[in-house]
């Protein structure tokens, strides 16, 4: 049953009749706004946009992070780097779309490590205006009963059929806010409860008003990639509440959203106390409206997004099923994360694939025909590749790495979970395969959130390994993991780890990557390798 007011799930005990006919309700709010408008509440209707309109109308994709090049460090990891994908992907496709998320003034963090794994965070030196345009407009947002005014820069995706796809990052970095507001989007993840809301009140409510103040009007489709953006769907709500009206237009809200959730770790999803969203957002929203959305007890971003999302989806078959068990009674689909192929496949790859399929930068299905390029051509591709992962190990580390020696990989973010350590949970059995086989060499890489304390203790965990097989297995570990790293981890190791806990792994990417350069993945059954593994051929299954 669902609720007539707001469209959300409905409790039988919670019953209201009207016209010899019996209504149920979420929540006693919703009873009672019924109870005073009970034409208007039955007379709503989904709004659907007429086939003629749809070229026209745009989609609006709102991240709080977008990796689109290594020199603009708005990214952490996937998340940010499947943004990027995406609207390459949108670009080659001639979607209409606008893409909207923050300006990092000093990134995510530059990554040190010490002899013994010590991870040291510092500001990324890099100036937005040499790679954004800036524009003219200026919004606003109130922050703790101040005003804090966002102005916007702009960067343009061009896709391989020419269309573009405009990016626009928000920035408080001006002269009219305080100190303290001109530094709320100075790190991506960084800071304090109430430092991450106020970006997420700049991100979904100040995005939203700048989309508006550049023209964007004619949007179709809110996007939000994860739950950041969600307070985005409060300002679509209160947009359509004027003074004359007198009913909260949920559905008509709902039907312009989309929601992709990422996160399989309850702790993953952004929740506040409401003292703290009263402090920082004052009197925006009603609060019953609020809570009835959000959450009772704490404002659940993820929550507030999936109580008004048309359409929710995980990011695999797996992650599908999880969603569904962490929030019961929501219609949660699933559609697989994928790579941009033309970005992750290397230079060797990219000149194969030409030689014998052509067209596939347009068509990635068509990769599958790889299946007859000659084994002895791919192997040596595969081994132009490695040879610029092995001297670039040398020349940064000194590592004496052999291009003659099978090469291991492991590379994401250092967190529990993806125990990047596991390999070394029995040394004695290493060092007895590495002999039986003529060595092994590892290379890893990965940061640790800066508040992450077990990531940054499982780093320590790896160099206390790499010590303790020096002159038996060469183990390195590469600093500040980044996109152009990436792309050559995963193009030159001849094997590709991955130890998630299951079912934490949401869906992953690199192992696709790794396989677009012909380089096949040992992972536990977890995420997208559920679906991509084909044991024997793909890669191998690990328990």
């Amino acid at each position: 049953m669902k609720d007539p007011v707001c469209g959300m799930s409905a409790k039988k005990e919670i019953a209201y009749e009207y016209k010899d006919q019996k209504f149920c309700f979420c929540s006693e709010l919703c009873r009672d706004e019924f109870k005073k408008f009970p034409e208007q509440y039955l007379n709503q209707r989904d709004i659907f946009i007429p086939l003629g309109e749809k070229q026209e109308r745009k989609i609006a994709y709102f991240s709080m992070e977008v990796g689109i090049e290594s020199h603009i460090p708005t990214y952490s990891g996937g998340l940010g780097v499947l943004a990027g994908d995406t609207i390459r992907s949108c670009a080659d496709l001639k979607v209409p779309m606008v893409v909207v998320t923050l300006l990092y003034e000093k990134g995510y963090f530059y990554q040190k490590l010490d002899t013994l794994g010590n991870q040291k965070e510092m500001p990324v030196q890099w100036y937005p205006e040499d790679f954004i345009t800036p524009l003219t407009n200026r919004v606003s947002v109130r922050i703790e009963n101040r005003t804090v005014f966002i102005r916007a820069l702009q960067y343009e995706v061009i896709g391989i059929t020419g269309h573009r796809v405009p990016v626009i990052f928000l920035d408080t970095n001006l002269e009219e806010n305080s100190e303290y507001d001109r530094g709320l989007n100075d790190y991506l993840y960084g800071g304090d409860l109430k430092y991450r809301f106020a970006q997420e009140i700049i991100l979904g409510i100040g995005g939203l008003r700048m989309l508006h103040d550049l023209g964007h009007s004619k949007i179709r489709k809110y996007h939000m990639n994860e739950g950041h953006a969600s307070l985005l769907t409060l300002e679509l709500l209160r947009m359509r509440r004027t003074e004359d009206e007198t009913i909260w237009k949920f559905d008509e809200v709902r039907n312009l959203c989309v929601f992709t959730t990422h996160t399989p770790v309850p702790a993953g999803h952004d929740q506040f106390s409401y003292d703290l969203v009263k402090g920082v957002l004052g009197d925006y929203m009603p609060f019953d409206i609020m809570k009835m959305l959000g959450g009772e007890e704490r404002l659940n971003l993820t929550l507030l997004a999936l109580n008004l999302s048309k359409y929710i989806n995980g990011v695999a078959k797996k992650h599908g099923e999880v969603s569904k068990s962490m929030f019961p009674g929501y219609s949660i689909d699933s559609i697989t994360n994928g790579v941009h192929s033309n970005t992750w496949t290397c230079d060797s790859f990219k000149e194969l694939y030409s030689k014998y399929i052509s067209g596939w930068r347009n068509d990635s299905f068509s990769l599958r025909y790889a299946l007859s390029i000659p084994k002895i051509e791919i192997w040596q591709a595969h081994m132009k590749a490695k040879k610029i992962l092995i001297d670039y190990i040398n020349k940064e580390a000194n590592a004496g790495f052999h291009y003659d020696v099978f090469t291991i990989g492991f590379a994401r973010r250092a967190t529990l979970y993806k125990r990047a350590d596991m390999i070394f949970s029995d040394v004695n059995r290493l060092k007895t395969i590495s002999q039986e086989v003529g060595n092994i060499q590892f290379v890893f890489a990965g940061k640790a959130h800066p508040q992450d304390l077990p990531g940054k203790e499982l780093i320590k965990r790896i160099f206390s390994s790499i010590r303790q097989l020096k002159g038996q297995v060469k183990i390195i570990y590469l600093e500040n993991y980044d996109i152009d790293m990436g792309k050559m981890l995963t193009s030159g190791v001849d094997l590709w780890l991955n130890t998630p806990q299951r079912p934490n792994e949401a869906s992953g990417t690199s192992g696709m990557k790794a396989a677009h350069n012909g380089v096949p993945s040992f992972s536990v059954l977890d995420g997208w390798w559920v679906e991509g593994h084909i044991e024997g051929r793909t890669g191998w299954s690990l328990a």
